[in-house]
């Protein structure tokens, strides 16, 4: 018997909860996002107090998002050779170790090395987890899993901001790298004992049986539909990180709300989305479609951007409406992409599409904040939220139809 089947016989024997399974997810994808949010609020630390210009704390912060997209592709591969449970395991271990020895140095290199390293090590988690709520839950349930999962990047960025800069303030950077450092030594901890890898078909068949078509697909040659959807998921972040990023400074210096008053819309829109990617998601089980909710999506984002457009250029007091509108509408995409790249690429390929996915978005979302700054400076904040619009136009007749799943081997 083969080391692969022993393994699997193993597995086999163990049948966890698809709850469970979905909470150690959570937990570690989290934990990961606190340690890549952690420098972001050191900013003013490092900038009013250690003397770092914005750029040289800026180019700090940015460190662990580097190390996610350089490493997304590589975990993902690594989990469909060995599994989830390990990958996800060791990576946010080594995270965690990385936490620890940036509490000790004195030099800002060194320092920068171990936020990229930390960011490299926590891409396992955002590369495996999702595949491990896909393997646990049946068909049906998925969306709703996926959307639950989904919070994870918004519930480590409120822990971060809310640990981060009172930890700095009364005991600097080593004191503010104690959260990261724990909770994803003891997210490795649970993980290592928790997860249990899903069940896949063999990779080979034994004597005298076909092997599963699963076990010979190729997603990337064989159909266009895994290349659309991250195409897609690329269109769609640009209206989703305009209203994440530049909402706040519409609202101030557009439709001149207090910094305070537009500082409530923005948390009411942060947690109206994260309910939003769970309520699409809960609408996707109830039509037995991933594709068909995603379409709206698109459709709708181009909706609330002309919107935005047409409330910029008149003064609408509703506004604050929209924003938390589009908020919603814009974020909810997310779960529904990401589960369909995991179903499409089946078993052996989704660690690796779903590395695939995740940088493609960082790598549109990077782009964001530059190019949409400019065209806001050029055109003004009106024009640029319509040109914006034409993100999910593009996107909307690129998402598979249902009927193009039929390929895709059960």
């Amino acid at each position: 018997m083969s080391r692969e089947t022993r393994e699997e016989t193993k597995q086999a024997t163990r049948t966890p909860r698809p709850w469970l399974m979905l909470a150690l997810g959570v937990i570690g994808q989290a934990s990961s996002t606190v340690f890549v949010s952690t420098p972001a609020f050191l900013i003013p630390l490092l900038h009013t107090e250690r003397g770092l210009s914005l750029a040289q704390a800026g180019l700090l912060a940015s460190a662990p998002t580097l190390g996610l997209v350089l490493a997304l592709i590589a975990w993902g591969a690594l989990s469909d050779r060995i599994g989830e449970r390990w990958v996800i395991a060791s990576g946010l271990a080594v995270t965690a170790a990385a936490a620890v020895a940036a509490m000790f140095v004195s030099s800002y290199v060194a320092l920068g090395v171990l936020f990229l390293v930390g960011g490299m090590a926590a891409a396992s988690p955002n590369a495996a987890s999702g595949r491990v709520v896909i393997g646990w839950f049946a068909k049906e349930r998925r969306g709703l899993a996926m959307g639950i999962r989904q919070m994870c990047q918004p519930l480590g960025v409120a822990i971060a901001a809310i640990s981060v800069p009172l930890l700095a303030a009364s005991g600097g950077i080593a004191a503010a790298l104690t959260v990261p450092a724990v909770l994803c030594g003891v997210s490795a901890v649970l993980c290592a004992i928790g997860i249990v890898n899903p069940p896949r078909p063999p990779r080979r068949a034994a004597e005298g049986e076909e092997t599963h078509p699963q076990a010979t697909w190729r997603p990337y040659r064989e159909t266009s539909l895994l290349w659309r959807i991250h195409v897609v998921s690329m269109l769609l972040v640009v209206p989703q990180f305009t209203v994440s990023t530049f909402g706040l400074v519409w609202l101030v210096t557009e439709l001149h709300f207090t910094s305070l008053a537009a500082g409530v819309v923005i948390a009411v829109s942060q947690f109206a989305g994260a309910l939003g990617r769970i309520g699409v998601g809960v609408l996707s089980d109830r039509l037995g479609s991933h594709l068909v909710p995603l379409r709206w999506v698109s459709v709708a984002a181009i909706a609330v951007m002309l919107l935005m457009g047409a409330a910029s250029a008149l003064g609408s007091v509703a506004a604050a409406v929209i924003l938390i509108v589009a908020a919603i509408v814009t974020v909810a995409d997310n779960g529904l992409a990401y589960t369909s790249v995991a179903e499409i690429a089946g078993p052996f390929w989704s660690g690796r599409a779903l590395g695939a996915q995740n940088t493609g978005q960082f790598l549109a979302a990077s782009v964001v904040g530059p190019a949409v700054g400019a065209l806001i400076g050029w055109v003004g904040f009106p024009l640029a939220f319509a040109a914006v619009a034409i993100c999910p136009a593009v996107a909307a007749p690129l998402v598979p139809r249902d009927r193009e799943l039929a390929v895709v081997p059960e």
